[in-house]
């Protein structure tokens, strides 16, 4: 079953450092800034990738915590780049996001390292919009709903 291993946030930029709990609303995680315009969008409300994905980068000799490359939440065995746009996550404790879009790397993954945003493509994760508003903490269980089961 797929987990919210941690919830991220910063005043703007990375890294997103872990919260033991946050409101979630239709624009986002509360405390949750972005530094950038493009990025204020409901479509673009919450971040996540899989702690795996993590783990390889780590493997390959980044330095990556949960946080680390701006995501609002990491998850295990979530399987993130298996699932498509319009996808629904279920949070245990109640929030729905549905996915709207893969995220793609920038610039500000850079300080990270000069190879990073090379060898993240094709798993940064996914950006979502917020449907059903509430908490979430780590620990909770995720649900996913595929667009072709709605």
């Amino acid at each position: 079953m797929a987990l919210v291993l941690s919830v991220n946030v910063s005043k703007g930029g990375i890294p997103k450092l872990p919260v033991e709990t946050c409101k979630v609303t239709l624009d986002g995680l509360e405390g949750d800034g972005r530094d950038h315009d493009k990025h204020i969008s409901r479509d673009r409300a919450v971040s996540l990738i899989d702690s795996e994905i993590l783990d390889q980068l780590t493997e390959m000799g980044y330095e990556v915590p949960y946080g680390a490359v701006g995501e609002n939440i990491t998850a295990e065995n979530l399987n993130i780049q298996s699932l498509e746009p319009n996808d629904r996550l279920t949070f245990s404790g109640g929030v729905v996001i549905e996915l709207v879009e893969a995220r793609r790397p920038c610039f500000v993954l850079d300080p990270l390292g000069t190879k990073l945003k090379k060898d993240i493509v094709g798993r940064c994760g996914f950006l979502a919009r917020v449907i059903t508003e509430g908490i979430i903490s780590p620990g909770e269980t995720i649900k996913t709903i595929k667009n072709t089961e709605m």
